[in-house]
């Protein structure tokens, strides 16, 4: 629903009824095709793009088209040339929603995106640890071998941010350099490193955990405040998660107090059309009975897995979803205007930069850029949380 129809609509309601409590149902409305991108196809993000494809087509006659992207800017680029409706994409849209890492760039800056629904499944995210190191908690890390990818923005910022749950940086560890991810899980079962970043059910975990190695998962305390905080002060997308699935015997009756994010986080530009957002997010939610066990993670996106008040706001016609199945709440909004605030401000602040004098060397494009960015949103009250 539009701003303006919601303000007339509430303009009528009786003194002391809200939108939310109103329950105006729209029906569902969606194009006879649409474009995603995704993963590749080898991914969980893939197989759930087909499970939701297989949905929306025999519900509403929908035929979704699935692109498959090897990396981050190979799935968002079209999304932002408006070729694809949306992305299922992983954390590197927060990364484009902001504006930073690969981001910082001519060609990109900060993406006017907005989530349409996530999935949050029973993995984690986490540092795996060689098993022979007695490690139980971040902090135990100190001295270790730590793996950094070369060109994983994503995977590093990870790393960095369970470093800083145990009050430790990059100097407090030897960083070993990898040139892919699947050469540090390599390297760890040779000897020659003792962590690096992965989700608990990954293929190189489960190599790590029956080689003579055996492997460990940090427990993070979910109650321990200041660690918390200081884990989001690097990555603020990370949330407490019980994890129930993973390699070395995590499982349902065996969980392990960790971390987790959203994966994927689908997510489309602001623009796009308030009648296929709210189809689809209807959609996904009332017929999640239909596909959720059609893909591994699929049943992450029940309703009770959804974090409303996460690091992306969400596109205008999913609010009013929320609204018409009266889960969404005053603070919720609160949290939500205040993300599009900071979206603006940043859409802004690079259209300001890129209007002047920018240096053409990349580097110093970034610093530049990163600065500029830095600057206003401090100015304006906001943590630049990328500096």
């Amino acid at each position: 629903m539009h701003r303006l129809a919601r303000s007339l609509l509430l303009a009528t309601l009786p003194v002391g009824l809200s939108l939310s409590g109103a329950a105006i149902a729209k029906e569902v409305e969606l194009p006879n095709t649409m474009a995603w991108t995704a993963y590749g196809t080898g991914s969980s993000g893939y197989a759930q793009a087909v499970a939701i494809g297989g949905m929306l087509q025999s519900e509403y006659g929908t035929s979704v088209r699935i692109l498959p992207g090897d990396n981050d800017v190979s799935r968002m680029t079209p999304l932002k040339q408006g070729r694809v409706d949306l992305c299922a994409c992983g954390i590197a849209s927060y990364y484009g929603a902001e504006g930073v890492m690969m981001f910082a760039h001519p060609d990109w800056g900060p993406q006017p995106l907005r989530v349409i629904t996530t999935s949050t499944a029973s993995f984690g995210l986490s540092l795996a640890v060689a098993g022979d190191l007695d490690v139980e908690t971040p902090a135990d890390l100190k001295g270790k071998r730590v793996a950094y990818i070369r060109g994983d923005d994503a995977l590093n910022k990870g790393t960095e941010a369970y470093l800083a749950f145990g009050g430790l940086t990059w100097d407090d560890v030897e960083r070993v350099d990898y040139p892919g991810y699947g050469r540090s899980f390599d390297g760890i079962i040779a000897g020659d490193v003792d962590a690096s970043f992965t989700t608990t059910v990954t293929p190189p975990a489960q190599q790590l955990a029956s080689s003579p190695r055996g492997i460990s998962w940090p427990v993070l305390d979910p109650n321990d405040t200041e660690a918390w905080e200081r884990m989001r002060a690097i990555a603020p997308y990370f949330r407490p998660h019980e994890v129930t699935s993973g390699a070395g015997g995590i499982s349902a009756d065996n969980p392990l107090p960790s971390a987790s994010y959203p994966y994927p986080i689908v997510v489309a530009n602001q623009d796009l059309d308030d009648k296929v957002a709210y189809g689809l997010i209807k959609a996904l939610q009332e017929h999640h009975d239909d596909y959720k066990d059609a893909a591994p993670g699929a049943k992450g996106y029940a309703l009770e897995h959804q974090d409303l008040t996460w690091v992306i706001p969400f596109h205008d016609a999913v609010v009013d979803y929320y609204q018409e199945i009266d889960v969404w709440t005053e603070e919720m909004q609160v949290h939500q205007d205040r993300l599009v605030k900071r979206q603006n401000l940043l859409l802004d602040t690079w259209e300001q930069f890129m209007s002047g004098e920018v240096p053409e060397e990349e580097d110093a494009f970034r610093e530049a850029w990163m600065t500029a960015r830095a600057e206003a949103l401090t100015e304006a009250g906001f943590d630049p949380i990328f500096e």
